[in-house]
């Protein structure tokens, strides 16, 4: 039996704009995704847009009651922000407080560590239209919004994350179009960094300005950047991808100050940001108290095989070439590498480098496309999720032996999510979403899962 600390978190994440859905009258305003989806349809698979996803709003009872039946301890969600404050600043929607009033209310009272993530990639589209994360004003909302939400739910909510994985929507908005606005703006895609990086320390202090004993973090997908070969070169390469996808935003969130070197291959690039000292005395004193992790896949790179077009818009494989290892071990159902050892490489990077900061990790699982063809009486036999987890834990236990500060353990996800441009393309629940009659159906991983949390371990 593979045992894990006592008091250890186990349980999933999700968010708002990906379970809640819509119905008429709920006072929510259009985000980014809305938008997006309502003037070009054709870029989200088979056509599924962010109206109904999950219908967690009009079924959160039900939903509530499965946690507990999954065996969480824990439940991470998201408040979005366009169904809170719909004019993205000002007043507040009512049946918005009571609705995540409610919600919260019975998640705590099943004894479940709730957890709540202020910004998960959904934008009111009212401020996108002033420029987005482009705008300085959309930090300053930010806050104001961080503010409210710590204000109408602290009596509910002691543990707190800012954004989850910030890098996405740089990344996503600003280079490979993967996310509105589509640009392919290297200078913009900095800025909107920086911006995000400040809202975030913005929150941080007003959230222990007005709750000193609540916990705030933030989540980073810390995907480790492993190099081809040993080759000098190979390993510069990992070491300038990992600048820019992982400690672009894990150095001034824990440390307070940004890598050097980051700072000098912007400058070269000519790319620097709107700044003052003033914002940077924010970030830098008003660093996280925790951290939480997101793993799926590790990063392979090579040193880039041609030189790149000086002319060509900059993008950080400007430094590197994505690497297909031979022989790696693969998710075949969604195209992901499955290398399982990247939990223990984050947690000793995370030991070593960053004070070994208290950290859990937020995200884990196995998207599975057609998952429908491993029903058999009715269930999802996805043994495959499971020995994914157990491969996972495994790593993350003797990561643990070795001293990491991990307190916890959160897979995506509860149930069957909509997810972005993939819609339902791939699921990741412990719990079956039928689409046709909403109806859900736990899978043999959620009946695992409970007695995962009950033996607070597992048998190899």
């Amino acid at each position: 039996m593979i045992k894990f600390p006592e008091g250890f978190l186990w349980g999933s994440s999700t968010s708002g704009p990906q379970s809640e859905g819509r119905v008429g009258g709920d006072g929510k305003s259009d985000n980014n995704w809305d938008y997006w989806f309502s003037v070009d349809p054709d870029k989200f698979h088979n056509g599924v847009g962010p109206e109904r996803t999950s219908t967690f709003y009009t079924n959160y009872v039900e939903d509530i009651e499965l946690l507990e039946q999954t065996g969480h301890n824990a439940f991470r969600t998201s408040i979005q922000w366009a169904r809170l404050i719909p004019n993205g600043i000002g007043e507040v929607n009512p049946k918005a407080v009571a609705f995540y009033r409610d919600v919260f209310a019975r998640i705590r009272d099943k004894g479940i560590k709730l957890i709540v993530n202020l910004y998960h990639f959904d934008l009111p589209f009212c401020l996108e239209e002033k420029g987005g994360w482009e705008n300085k004003e959309t930090v300053y909302a930010y806050e104001a919004y961080a503010t409210k939400c710590f204000e109408l739910f602290g009596d509910l909510v002691d543990t707190w994350i800012t954004f989850n994985e910030p890098i996405v929507p740089v990344e996503c908005g600003y280079l490979y179009q993967y996310h509105y606005p589509c640009k392919v703006d290297a200078k913009a895609a900095v800025q909107v960094a920086y911006n995000t990086q400040l809202a975030s320390a913005l929150a941080v202090r007003s959230c222990h300005q007005l709750n000193p004993s609540h916990r705030i973090s933030i989540v980073l997908n810390l995907t480790p950047a492993y190099p081809r070969s040993e080759h000098p070169a190979d390993v510069k390469a990992a070491q300038i991808a990992e600048l820019f996808q992982a400690r672009s935003f894990l150095d001034p969130s824990v440390k307070g100050e940004y890598p050097q070197e980051l700072v000098e291959l912007v400058k070269k690039h000519h790319l620097m940001p709107d700044y003052t000292q003033e914002e940077l005395a924010i970030i830098k004193h008003n660093t996280v108290d925790f951290l939480g992790v997101n793993y799926y896949q590790p990063l392979r790179v090579s040193a880039p095989k041609y030189a790149y077009n000086e002319e060509a818009p900059f993008f950080p494989e400007y430094y590197y070439d994505h690497y297909v290892m031979p022989g790696r071990k693969m998710n075949p159902h969604r195209g992901w590498e499955i290398y399982e050892k990247g939990i223990y490489d984050i947690a000793m990077n995370i030991k070593e480098n960053y004070g070994n900061i208290d950290w859990i990790l937020t995200e884990n699982g196995m998207g599975v496309e057609g998952e429908e063809k491993f029903r058999q009486e009715g269930v999802i036999q996805d043994d495959y999720r499971i020995e994914f987890f157990k491969g996972h834990l495994k790593e993350l236990h003797r990561a643990i032996e070795a001293g990491a500060n991990c307190h916890g353990y959160l897979v995506w996800t509860f149930i069957d999510c909509w997810s972005w441009l993939n819609s339902y393309k791939n699921r990741y629940g412990l719990v079956e979403l039928d689409l046709a009659n909403q109806r859900r159906i736990v899978k043999k991983s959620g009946h695992w899962f409970k007695q995962l949390r009950d033996n607070n371990g597992f048998e190899e």
